[in-house]
């Protein structure tokens, strides 16, 4: 009886031990951000004199403090905000000591996670769940578009926003925030949360792209897919053209049934938004449309949408 009774304890302490390892490894590059009135939100040590935190819980861009985990207090600088994301990314005045590692791969459904955050001196506070859900493309209450999100069941206690999810290494597999969907906490991939603090850090904002269309999903029929050459449900109905516009321009005429942008099918309204962000904004780039029943690629230079 000792046997099988010793066994399951000793699984349970090296769980909770490696769990107390994990957190305290993710704690060294998990830092507290003073950037509003009330109680200070968390963040990650990104790059050594980089910190990246919720957009939300930036509310005043000068007189912003960062506390190291070691206890100092050093003055930051707003790089650049995305509100539409709710990231914001902060320039310390001085290198932090660890830079918080990034997860390989992202985390998937019923992966045992810790959410993280420094919401006081006192020091690291952590939660512990699982990956409960994954979606997206999904619109936010900020007016923006999430490409992907992660949900989990650990509870997100005040101050945890812009404070990491990590995964039993101790490495980051996204950015909690409360900011984007009415409360509710959810977080953005490590990978996404990556992709927009580079372009902080080169631009100080995200551009985002757009063609000047309006557009609503169309059913494409067996012979319109046969046409295409492959299997793809539905593309975009172009309604509107803006005069001039990007769209215009390239030749798209309303009536058009866009189905492809840079070679990647699109069928809905996200879809598009989606692949008009980051780098292609003023690149030119293969529209795929059915005219008449038939494909035809057009060359568009993206705009930026201000």
């Amino acid at each position: 009886m000792s046997g099988p009774q010793s066994s399951s304890r000793n699984i349970l302490a090296d769980l909770s031990q490696a769990l107390a390892d994990a957190v305290e490894r993710a704690a060294e590059a998990t830092v507290l951000v003073n950037a509003r009135r009330r109680l200070p939100a968390s963040g990650i040590v990104y790059a050594a004199d980089r910190i990246l935190t919720a957009d939300h819980i930036i509310e005043r861009e000068e007189d912003i403090s960062v506390v190291l985990p070691d206890g100092s207090e050093v003055s930051a600088s707003l790089v650049g905000r995305d509100p539409r994301s709710d990231l914001a990314l902060l320039r310390l005045d001085r290198a932090a000591s660890t830079i918080a590692q990034h997860a390989a791969q992202e985390a998937r459904i019923g992966q045992m996670v810790l959410a993280l955050g420094r919401p006081t001196r006192a020091g690291i506070e952590a939660s512990l769940g699982i990956v409960s859900a994954a979606g997206g493309p999904v619109r936010t209450g900020r007016g923006g578009l999430i490409e992907r999100y992660l949900r989990t069941d650990a509870i997100p206690y005040p101050g945890f926003s812009g404070g990491p999810l990590i995964d039993s290494d101790g490495a980051v597999v996204g950015i909690n925030t409360s900011g984007l969907a009415m409360g509710t906490m959810l977080c953005i991939p490590m990978a996404q949360a990556k992709k927009i603090a580079d372009a902080l850090a080169q631009h100080g904002r995200i551009k985002r792209g757009y063609l000047g269309i309006r557009s609503q999903p169309s059913e494409l029929p067996t012979a319109q897919q046969q046409a295409l050459g492959r299997q793809q449900r539905a593309g975009l109905l172009v309604i509107w053209v803006e005069d001039g516009g990007p769209a215009a321009q390239g030749g798209l005429i309303v009536g058009d049934i866009l189905v492809a942008i840079g070679g990647r099918p699109v069928e809905h309204p996200d879809d598009l938004q989606s692949e008009l962000a980051g780098a292609i904004v003023g690149q030119q780039v293969a529209v795929e449309v059915l005219r008449g029943g038939q494909p035809q690629t057009l060359t568009v230079t993206v705009g930026e949408r201000r």
